[in-house]
């Protein structure tokens, strides 16, 4: 058994302000509302419905909290840059996400995801600039990777990791893909090294 597979859900907030208190390690997953953050998540933690993936993009409008163990969590901040949340919801949160990236000292590492199809939207770029600006990690996962053919895949891989370079920052690029376990592994290991999890903790009895 996986030790992500232990995750539980814990709380719902609205703001920085709600998410409890800030120690321990957290690490935090940010993408468009139709990147597949859900899936993803549901996809690490080997639980169907422990993120809830929405017909429709761009609903959760929280910062959801797994829990890990008493020191760890997954954070799921909500989707961003769908057209149908109105352009103060977006503002207001734009500027809550800044403040997460930058206030909270628990915050070890960021996963951005983005369609393989569609990497680096303006939106994305602004959030990895906010992470690097910390001085936070980021691994940036291009999902959806599934829906192209090997090629077309590892082209795309080799553009993005060289668009990353731009950032001047510790940014890491891997091809993910939910449905077929493309990338899982890479992105587990990525956040045992942030996480600080050990050989022992890794697989779960």
């Amino acid at each position: 058994m996986s030790y992500y597979s232990q995750a539980s859900f814990v709380m719902s907030a609205p703001d920085i302000r709600h998410l409890g208190a800030d120690e321990g390690i957290e690490v935090a997953f940010a993408g468009r509302s139709n990147a597949g953050k859900s899936s993803a998540l549901n996809r690490i933690t080997r639980q169907k419905g422990l993120a809830r993936t929405s017909k429709t993009p761009g609903r959760t409008q929280l910062i959801n909290v797994f829990e890990l163990d008493e020191n760890r969590r997954l954070i799921d901040l909500p989707g961003y840059g769908f057209a149908q949340v109105p352009l103060e919801m977006k503002k207001k949160w734009q500027k809550s996400l800044a403040e997460y990236l930058q206030a909270r000292k628990s915050l070890k590492g960021l996963v951005v995801l983005m369609d393989i199809r569609h990497p680096f939207k303006e939106l994305d770029q602004d959030l990895i600039r906010w992470a690097v600006s910390s001085e936070l990690p980021v691994l940036a996962l291009l999902t959806k990777a599934d829906k192209l053919k090997s090629g077309k895949r590892k082209a795309q891989l080799l553009m993005a990791r060289e668009a990353s370079l731009a950032f001047c920052g510790d940014v890491t690029v891997h091809a993910f893909s939910s449905l077929n376990g493309i990338g899982v592994a890479e992105t587990e290991s990525t956040l045992n090294d942030w996480f600080g999890i050990t050989p022992a903790q890794k697989e779960k009895p």
